[in-house]
C-alpha cells in the first residue's frame, strides 16, 4: 500500500509496486481488438509501461503523446499505455491524435494487474482507476525503472524513464 495525492489530497494506492532489479509479474490485459494480451506477448523486447487513470484527461493524454514520440526513436522497445479506459476509447483517442507508435491496453478484464503492479486507487473520486506510474522493463522483464508518480495531476519523469533505455 502506498499514498499519492490528487490535487494535494491523499489517495490510497493498493498493491505491490515493482521494485528496480526484480522481475515483473506476468499480466493479461485487453488490446484494441478486445483480445487478451500478455506480458509474454512482448517477449524479447524492452517495454515501457505507461500506466495512468484515463486517456480522457489532459495529463494522461500528454503522457501518451510524449511516449508515442519517444517510441519512434527507441530500438527494440514497445510502449504499452495502460489504463482502465475501454479499448474503444483508447483506439478512438490514438486514431484522432494520429498516435501509432504505442500499444494501448485496458485493465477491462484484469483486476490482478492493478494490484500486482501496485497502482490500484482504493479511495477518492478516482477509486477503481489506476494511479499514474511508469515501469521500464528489459527484454527479460527485469525492472530497470519504476516511478509511482506522487501527484496524480503531474506528468511522470520522462527523462528518467527513457534514460535507462539509452
Amino acid at each position: 500500500m502506498a499514498t499519492v495525492t490528487l490535487a494535494g489530497n491523499p489517495v490510497t494506492v493498493n498493491g505491490d509496486f515493482p521494485q528496480i532489479g526484480t522481475t515483473a509479474k506476468p499480466f493479461s490485459l485487453v488490446n484494441k481488438e478486445l483480445a487478451d494480451v500478455t506480458l509474454a506477448s512482448f517477449s524479447g523486447k524492452r517495454k515501457v509501461l505507461n500506466i495512468f487513470p484515463s486517456v480522457d484527461t489532459a495529463v494522461c493524454a500528454a503522457s501518451v503523446r510524449h511516449f508515442n514520440e519517444a517510441a519512434s526513436k527507441l530500438n527494440n522497445t514497445v510502449v504499452l499505455c495502460i489504463s482502465a479506459d475501454l479499448p474503444f476509447a483508447q483506439a478512438r483517442f490514438c486514431g484522432a491524435e494520429g498516435l501509432d507508435n504505442v500499444v494501448t491496453l485496458s485493465t477491462l478484464r484484469s483486476g490482478a494487474f492493478v494490484t500486482d503492479y501496485g497502482v490500484a486507487i482504493a479511495d477518492g473520486v478516482l477509486g477503481g482507476l489506476t494511479a499514474r506510474a511508469v515501469v521500464v522493463l528489459d527484454e527479460a522483464d527485469k525492472v530497470l525503472h519504476a516511478e509511482l508518480v506522487d501527484e496524480i495531476t503531474h506528468e511522470p519523469n520522462y527523462d528518467s524513464a527513457l534514460k535507462v533505455l539509452a
